[in-house]
């Protein structure tokens, strides 16, 4: 593997190459060279390879990176502005790190991830017998009991990684009603760490705003139509929205098995291609992921600085940036800056390269007849399978019928809507109209849609800016997008209102770049979003408002 090192001396970073990957580092604690002394990362933008630096020369143990982060979590619930990114953190979280600590020790780390923590959005299901509830941000499966650790989890266990605790979410992954994104009943309103009560956008809220500010460096979230993209895009990090079927989602609370996918959350284009390596793969349990590749690339062996020269990326206009209302002026501006970047790197920018489908699919219902009648019946048997629900629910019908009885936890003011709920729950099921609509969507998103682009103009990839609806023609084809930052919000900008207690735009807020393809071509889009990522570190142009940065680091720690 290969990474870099880097050291503030005298106001200037100095670089050291340690094991290979090209990668910003962050800042640090002491530093090597003025005080003799090895230096503690910065937990704030601190790198899986900063970590495991870190853990490698002996500086700290996962003990101590769980007692840190459990520290700074401590102090955004408890002391902080209330960001409520966290549910609930892992009991059992510093002995595993104490065992993995010690096989280190005896044997060497088994991977990247050995050792290091990782916050799940709270739909992803981990074992009753550690402590952790999976609810998707509901009461009504508070307790209950799953028969297995998801797909996902079982590989990051494998690899070493330590489960640190689950991540708030728009309450089931924002397929309830017109709620606001970030809240769920268990978790209440998260909100963003750039502003004052920031919409974070959903349903991986609680993944990006975690991640965004160090309360830890590895976050998982899903999408099914834009909940890894969103919050990648509004709290200012990196991250994987895979192509459908290339991480399994069993043992993850679903939404619709044809657009559900699992994807990295995280602070850099490397961390999200190291989690990305570990993460996919096939699973007997989701036929899905039977039809990827035989072989799961090493991704971190696409992160080069040239990957865009010589390389031809579409911009598709029709659909996105000339549609009133979608992209305001201050996202417009950079992203033609974005566009002018790209093309310094090397590559061809073909403008416009519009989707066929594009006037179709924005008078397309199709994705919410297919949602509609999967989340029914998905939702009924995840149900089902559950081992024990103290709350009595097993179905979508007593699901609505739990919230209706239980307002203060379900419906508390500004937050009753079960639109979507009932809507599903009203569905016929998988009838001709069902499986005409999945047709279409299949069509409108990719033999008239992103493939079509892709071979008519002879491109390697798309590229839009984030906000919007930018990810849909993607997600219902099934195909992966990869955001980066792109920008952050002027200091005079006015304050919109998002939902009853958030705001969105505000002076100083994030939004992202993504880069699209079609199916399984991670590897070539993580290139992509990494040139374009080290050429620019928008990233580190701006950090959250002071009051929800925590203090605590390694160096109050260890030792105690």
């Amino acid at each position: 593997m290969f990474g870099l090192s880097r050291w503030m001396v005298l106001g200037y970073w100095v670089s050291v190459t340690v094991h290979g990957l090209v990668q910003p580092r962050g800042p640090v604690d002491v530093v090597e060279g003025l005080t003799g002394k090895p230096a503690l990362p910065d937990l704030y933008e601190a790198s899986v390879l900063d970590l495991q630096d870190g853990l490698d020369a002996g500086l700290f143990t996962s003990v101590d990176l769980i007692k840190a982060y459990f520290a700074r979590i401590d102090e955004v619930n408890l002391k902080g502005p209330e960001l409520r990114a966290v549910i609930e953190t892992n009991p059992s979280a510093i002995m595993q790190a104490a065992a993995m600590d010690a096989e280190r020790k005896a044997k060497g780390k088994r991977g990247l991830l050995h050792g290091i923590p990782i916050l799940l959005k709270d739909n992803i299901a981990t074992v009753a017998v550690e402590g952790m509830n999976t609810t998707a941000g509901s009461f009504s499966l508070l307790k209950s009991v799953v028969p297995d650790d998801a797909g996902v989890v079982k590989r990051l266990r494998k690899a070493g990684a330590i489960i640190l605790g689950k991540a708030n979410l728009s309450e089931f992954a924002h397929f309830r009603g017109n709620v606001a994104s970030g809240w769920s009943g268990r978790g209440g309103q998260g909100t963003g760490a750039y502003f004052p009560s920031a919409d974070p956008c959903g349903s991986s809220s609680g993944s990006g705003v975690a991640a965004s500010i160090g309360l830890v460096a590895v976050t998982l979230g899903t999408e099914t139509d834009g909940s890894i993209t969103c919050p990648t895009s509004q709290n200012n990090l990196a991250g994987i929205k895979p192509t459908v079927g290339l991480t399994s989602r069993a043992g993850v609370i679903p939404i619709s098995s044809n657009q559900d996918t699992v994807g990295p959350i995280v602070r850099s284009v490397t961390d999200a291609a190291i989690v990305l390596s570990v993460i996919a793969g096939k699973d007997p349990n989701d036929n899905f992921t039977l039809a990827q590749p035989d072989v799961v690339p090493d991704y971190t062996r696409a992160l080069k600085k040239d990957a865009l020269a010589g390389k031809r990326i579409g911009v598709p206009r029709k659909f996105f940036l000339d549609v009133p209302n979608i992209i305001d002026e201050t996202v417009a501006a950079a992203f033609e800056s974005a566009l002018e970047t790209i093309k310094e790197l090397g590559a061809t920018v073909v403008d416009p390269a519009d989707l066929p489908s594009a006037e179709e699919f924005l008078a397309s219902n199709n994705e919410t007849i297919v949602l509609d009648v999967d989340f029914k019946i998905e939702l009924n048997a995840w149900f089902e399978s559950l081992v024990e629900n103290p709350s009595g629910v097993r179905s979508l019908a007593d699901l609505i019928a739990f919230n209706d009885a239980n307002p203060e936890l379900e419906e508390p003011t500004n937050f009753t809507d079960q639109s979507e709920l009932i809507e599903s729950q009203a569905t016929s099921g998988k009838d001709a109209a069902y499986f005409q609509a999945l047709a279409f969507d299949h069509e409108l998103g990719r033999t008239r849609g992103i493939d079509a682009a892709l071979q008519h103009f002879r491109l390697d990839a798309l590229v839009l800016p984030a906000p919007g609806f930018t990810t849909s023609p993607a997600a219902v084809a099934g195909y992966p997008i990869i955001t980066v930052p792109l920008g952050f919000y002027p200091d005079n900008t006015t304050i919109q209102s998002a939902g009853p207690l958030t705001v969105y735009p505000a002076p100083g807020v994030p939004f992202g770049l993504s880069f699209l393809g079609t199916a399984f071509t991670e590897f070539n889009l993580i290139g992509f979003a990494f040139a374009y990522e080290q050429k620019t570190h928008t990233r580190l142009a701006r950090k959250a408002f002071p009051e929800a940065i925590p203090k605590t680091q390694l160096a109050n720690v260890i030792g105690k």
